[in-house]
């Protein structure tokens, strides 16, 4: 019998299981799909010859991660690459914003769309090097996050801490209005918001933009040689290692309980798996709690917030292209970035938002676009380049912003509708791109969602980003923590504080948490009193 069973071989689950393996424990991982990884998966399936991340792609918050980086995952193989540039945002005029790794760099090509703005970025830069480790700290630590938040007030006294909450509670809009002149560095704010679903006019959205900024800034956005299923290939090698298993194909339906407590799983074939001492899940709170355990196990109140509370992000609808040589780029810095944004300007990012939030499918849509060949050659021959793009769609989607009327059956005409639309997109800041298309591939939200359960109707951080469902309000108000109602059951999803994002804080807070429950001290009591006989 495993110590623990793990619901998911997602990043979350599988640095979990790693930890609870550290410790000593038996761990067994479960995993629906057919290999490992979750939303950390590559492939051959656009071109033979090209490999393509199918999900996400660039690794800032990994890099940032203490609990990743303990587990010295180099050891098993993993290796990271970057781009020349970490960031672009080319307008139509060709004036490009650039997010290099380098301040002065950085700081040097915005100066050229404000006068000042140069000196506006330092002093971003400056308040990420005096709180940002502290910042980390709180973001990666269970609630309440008392160490570092002691450490945070220690060095933000008095003023000087009302001033930095103020300036992570501001959209982005204001943010980047209250540093900057032109309108290079408020795209940089505002477009890394957006990674997340909060607009330019979302609360904390300045504060996320800018955490994100500073990231990039900071570690570079990396990406693992040879593909993002490379980072999953190391915490298995590394879970293996240390005594750990992974069986894949194999759904779990419910949770066993038994007088409060989780006893293990059922899997669809109906057999049980006992867990002598926890469950980990990685999986969304609304299927842990609405799906996998009976309704009898939990209290009246958590399902009504779950029913009525829980917000989704944006769905996503991404492309994935084989392309015969370098994107086309009228503003020629673009083609050193990892990573490009794709906007007219802060004001059509709000079009964009508001078409999200009155439920149409955006007809000139906001795109994070990829260049993975560019970030790590060997992703692609030499020459060519292995690319993507993703945007948001509503998850509920009533109108059609658009000439095709896409409506959300997802059908081939409406995913090859938008796939067209983005191509579109794309061609217009680089002309002759669709020229380059060898060969592309269409994922729809019902795709991703099929793929990997979690990403519900295509969401990809567990949950909306917004203010109302973070912290203690994470996923439903009171929580905050990896504990459920039921004992040794352990939410461990980017659903759980803080959130989206492959860092593994969500696994690791609810490990530390089992291995802390006194369920386990009595285990281990039990176990020494029988070894002193």
């Amino acid at each position: 019998m495993a110590d623990a069973v793990v619901i998911g071989a997602g990043p979350n689950g599988l640095t979990a299981a790693n930890l609870l393996a550290d410790a000593g424990w038996k761990v067994l991982v479960l995993e629906e799909q057919p290999e490992p990884g979750g939303a950390v998966r590559s492939d051959c399936g656009v071109d033979p010859d090209f490999v393509s991340d199918v999900f996400s792609s660039f690794y800032p918050l990994a890099a940032a991660s203490p609990v990743l980086r303990a587990l010295r995952l180099e050891e098993d193989g993993l290796r990271w690459s970057h781009a020349p540039s970490v960031l672009a945002h080319p307008l139509p005029d060709g004036r490009c914003a650039v997010l290099e790794r380098d301040v002065a760099a950085t700081a040097a090509g915005l100066e050229r769309f404000g006068a000042g703005d140069g000196e506006a970025w330092r002093e971003l830069h400056g308040l990420w090097e005096r709180f940002g480790s502290e910042l980390l700290g709180c973001l990666f630590t269970p609630f309440p996050p008392v160490r570092p938040g002691l450490r945070l007030l220690g060095k933000a006294r008095g003023a000087g801490a009302l001033r930095l909450a103020r300036t992570m509670l501001l959209p982005a809009r204001r943010l980047g209005e209250e540093y900057f002149e032109g309108e290079g560095g408020r795209l940089l704010l505002a477009g890394n918001a957006l990674h997340a679903d909060l607009s330019p006019e979302s609360a904390i959205g300045g504060g996320f933009g800018w955490l994100m900024s500073m990231l990039a800034q900071s570690h570079g956005f990396p990406v693992p040689v040879g593909g993002a299923g490379s980072l999953t290939a190391a915490l298995v090698r590394r879970l293996e290692r240390h005594g750990g298993q992974v069986r894949c194909g194999e759904r779990v339906t419910e949770v066993i309980v038994r007088n409060g407590r989780a006893l293990g799983v059922r899997t669809a074939d109906g057999n049980a798996v006992r867990a002598r001492r926890a469950v980990l899940a990685d999986v969304s709170a609304p299927t842990l709690f609405t799906e996998l355990v009976a309704a009898e196990h939990l209290p009246a109140q958590l399902l009504r917030d779950v029913h009525r509370g829980f917000q989704w992000d944006f769905s996503t609808f991404k492309v994935d292209w084989a392309l015969s040589g370098p994107v086309p780029w009228t503003a020629e810095p673009a083609a050193g970035a990892g990573t490009v944004h794709l906007a007219d300007g802060v004001d059509d990012l709000t079009r964009f938002a508001a078409q999200l939030a009155t439920r149409h499918v955006p007809d000139r849509p906001f795109l994070l676009v990829g260049q993975m060949t560019t970030a790590d050659p060997t992703r692609s021959p030499q020459g060519t380049e292995s690319a993507w793009a993703y945007t948001h769609v509503p998850q509920r989607i009533e109108h059609d912003a658009g000439a095709d009327g896409i409506l959300g059956s997802w059908n081939e005409r409406e995913q090859e509708a938008m796939a067209d639309r983005i191509e579109a997109q794309v061609e217009r800041f680089a002309p002759g791109f669709r020229s380059r298309i060898r060969n592309r591939r269409v994922l729809s939200p019902v795709t991703l969602q099929r793929m990997d359960a979690n990403l519900h109707g295509g969401a990809i951080n567990g949950g909306t980003t917004a203010l109302h469902q973070q912290l203690v309000l994470r996923p439903t108000p009171g929580t905050g923590r990896p504990e459920t109602p039921v004992n040794g059951l352990y939410l461990a999803s980017a659903s759980a504080h803080p959130g989206g994002g492959v860092h593994g804080i969500p696994g690791a807070n609810a490990a530390r948490a089992a291995l802390r429950s006194p369920a386990t001290r009595a285990v281990l009591t039990t176990a020494r009193r029988t070894l002193a006989g």
